[in-house]
């Protein structure tokens, strides 16, 4: 490819399923956004240059930032759901770029917060934000996202976490047989292996063969809408299930953190549930947390609802400026 002339930048989000890629101009506005799949593409590279040859921009990017599902811990990448691998410099000069960024998804997501408007995001039940607090963002998706920001000296630092692979813990006897019933498949239960799209679709099947229900061969997409229009049925049970767990594992973490500055939920799945995911026993669960009840209940729970939220944060890493405290208004 040849070298880059233009100042705009590529920016994209890579997640196990697609690929979304948008220009980035000077007035930080994502444009010519187009969403690929990735099973179409051998490898990033195949993908970002099909995006490039379609939108024939005129001003080749000189830039990149790339938000991607996997751990990003040195120079080589290696999609954890996905047979995809590069070398970041080695990707940078197959592009043409000068500098090439590639962080976790939800880094770059944590990097977004502070740029969220009110109407980017919906509470769920009370709570109120804590300044110089740290604020926990997580996401179920095609696998399950964590991060958070934090304080740091008059700054704020993004975490790049894991968090998604933690145990699993059971909150009462029917969710420790659902875990049971998984562990001679996958050894290690992750918290990824249930609060994710597959991991919805494992809950499903796992609640049909325990009750005796030969299960149907659903997507992700289809459990979801068949459990909001049928609630009693093992679709709705395992949307509830769900709920209900995702609720657990959040406040795990804002416990963990100590995340008074609120937790913030994104990823495909809960944003899809609309005012189902508000019925749901998620603020419950979130703060049943025996002597820590009180405090948790105090920590604002927020549901991303902006469409591209890692594009915001991908700006954010582009203009290099640190993150400032999220409006509490």
């Amino acid at each position: 490819m040849p070298k880059a002339v233009g100042r705009t930048a590529l920016i994209a989000d890579i997640g196990g399923t697609n690929v979304r890629f948008a220009l980035s101009g000077a007035d930080r506005k994502p444009d010519n956004i187009s969403i690929l799949a990735c099973r179409d593409y051998p490898d990033l590279l195949s993908a970002a240059v099909a995006y490039l040859d379609e939108v024939a921009a005129a001003d080749r990017p000189a830039r990149g930032a790339f938000a991607i599902a996997c751990p990003v811990t040195g120079d080589h990448v290696q999609v954890t759901n996905l047979p995809w691998s590069f070398s970041i410099d080695a990707l940078r000069r197959q592009l043409g770029f000068e500098t090439l960024d590639v962080v976790n998804d939800f880094t770059a997501i944590a990097h977004a917060l502070p740029r969220l408007s009110a109407g980017d995001r919906q509470q769920v039940g009370g709570g109120t934000v804590h300044d110089r607090s740290p604020i926990a963002v997580l996401g179920p998706g095609t696998g399950l996202g964590v991060s958070a920001l934090v304080p740091a000296g008059d700054e704020w630092a993004a975490l790049e976490t894991e968090g998604g692979h933690v145990t699993l813990a059971a909150v009462n006897e029917r969710e420790a047989r659902i875990i049971d019933a998984l562990r001679p498949q996958f050894g290690h239960v992750s918290a990824e292996r249930l609060l994710s799209g597959p991991g919805l679709v494992n809950l499903y099947e796992t609640l049909c063969a325990l009750a005796g229900i030969v299960a149907k061969p659903l997507t992700p997409d289809q459990v979801s809408e068949q459990g909001r229009g049928e609630p009693a049925s093992p679709c709705g049970k395992a949307i509830e299930m769900f709920c209900a767990m995702l609720g657990t594992f959040a406040s795990n973490l804002a416990l963990s953190l100590g995340a008074r500055g609120g937790v913030y939920i994104a990823g495909g799945i809960v944003p899809s549930l609309g005012n189902a995911f508000a019925r749901s026993g998620f603020r419950g669960r979130f703060e049943e947390k025996g002597r820590f009840s009180a405090y948790l209940a105090k920590i604002p729970t927020f549901v991303i609802v902006h469409p591209h939220p890692a594009f915001v944060g991908l700006h954010a890493i582009l203009d290099r400026k640190t993150p400032v405290r999220p409006s509490s208004k």
